[in-house]
């Protein structure tokens, strides 16, 4: 399948996960599934915007009183010529024309002198929000800013899209958690990119495991993960380990994508079980296997999850790569302003590169130096 179509039919395929209300306070990196509204004025009452005194008609004044935040008491309405001292954030009385600040007035005794300049320092009732004001449309992610203003519009809880969870797991017999290999196995570099893409496209990574390349193991390893996603890193090829594709077929998996036209990362694939949930199988090569999990698991967690996939960014890309015959080469890219230039890699295995790069150029099969070229962004 071409590269942009299975980036295409791996954000395509999938619909958001059911909705669920939730506290404020703890929705913040969720998706909206509806808009928040205001329900109360913000402010929701007269307030004021400087220290100092609340003032009625011409000066002089005399001070009456004092009103500070949080302890307003019984605030009766100023008379003409009558003046309270007032602390910022305080309710202002009724009658009142403006707060003089005490940079700009002089107190002498209970008189109160000094001049109104075009600020009145007041925040009306609703200045910033009234009942009803859209705060966010839906579809946003929230943010602390976002909850910080739902908060003081009076909304306390939201509707918001569940995040897909995940299950990892990493095939082969080679494959150690930690420590110091030994003769023919390496180490485990996989598990924290996944975990970081993951997180970036608003999953939850809720379980991973190393899995022995044995058919049965995998087998039943897919039957208890219950997830939204299984992804299967390792186990994607053609070769004598590789046993997830037969193992997807004697579960009637239905594939949305067998393998992939580029390099590197060609043998990725997406299938969807009986059950509702989604396999992808990334290759066991780490380079190969970031290209794929950005080309098809990002794409379908950005979508379940409720989150805007846009059109990839492009970038005119600059030096030299080795072209793949009807498909793309996937490059790791330096960016410099307007341009990006590409760094040399060694292979689908080796991180070295990738970790270097701003990005990864998708350069497709006519590319020539100077083109432009959509770019991924690395976890």
């Amino acid at each position: 399948m071409p590269w942009e179509q299975a980036y295409a039919t791996a954000r395509d395929t999938p619909q958001p996960l059911p909705s669920e209300h939730l506290a404020i306070s703890t929705a913040t990196g969720r998706v909206l599934a509806a808009p928040i509204l205001a329900r109360s004025a913000a402010p929701a009452f007269d307030a004021a915007a400087m220290d100092g005194y609340a003032i009625a008609g011409p000066g002089p004044w005399t001070v009456t009183g004092r009103v500070l935040a949080g302890h307003p008491g019984e605030i009766h309405p100023l008379p003409t010529g009558a003046a309270v001292e007032i602390g910022t954030g305080a309710p202002v009385p009724a009658n009142a024309d403006a707060v003089l600040p005490y940079e700009h007035s002089h107190c002498d005794g209970p008189t109160v002198t000094g001049t109104i300049g075009r600020q009145r320092h007041i925040r009306r009732t609703g200045d910033d929000t009234r009942p009803g004001d859209l705060i966010v449309p839906a579809g946003r992610i929230v943010t602390a800013t976002i909850a910080a203003a739902a908060v003081q519009a009076g909304t306390e809880d939201v509707l918001t899209h569940q995040p897909p969870t995940v299950t990892l797991l990493v095939t082969g017999d080679e494959i150690i958690a930690a420590g110091t290999p030994g003769p023919g196995q390496v180490r485990d570099s996989f598990t924290g990119l996944v975990h970081a893409i993951t997180h970036r496209a608003g999953g939850l990574l809720s379980a991973s495991s190393l899995l022995r390349d044995d058919p049965a193991l995998l087998h039943t390893a897919l039957d208890d993960a219950d997830t939204d996603v299984v992804v299967v890193s390792g186990s994607s090829s053609a070769g004598a380990a590789d046993h997830l594709h037969t193992v997807l077929n004697t579960e009637k998996a239905t594939w949305h994508v067998r393998s992939v036209a580029c390099r590197p990362g060609h043998p990725q694939a997406l299938a969807c079980l009986p059950d509702g949930r989604f396999v992808i199988s990334l290759p066991g090569n780490p380079h190969a296997g970031l290209v794929a999990a950005l080309t098809l698991l990002e794409p379908l967690l950005r979508t379940l999850s409720g989150r805007p996939v846009g059109p990839l960014p492009t970038t005119e890309v600059t030096g030299t790569a080795t072209p793949v015959p009807g498909g793309v080469r996937i490059v790791p890219v330096r960016i410099d302003g307007a341009t990006a230039r590409i760094i040399a890699g060694t292979g689908s295995a080796g991180l070295r590169a990738a970790a270097a790069a701003d990005a990864l150029a998708v350069l497709p099969p006519r590319w020539t130096s100077g083109d432009r070229a959509a770019t991924l962004t690395p976890a």
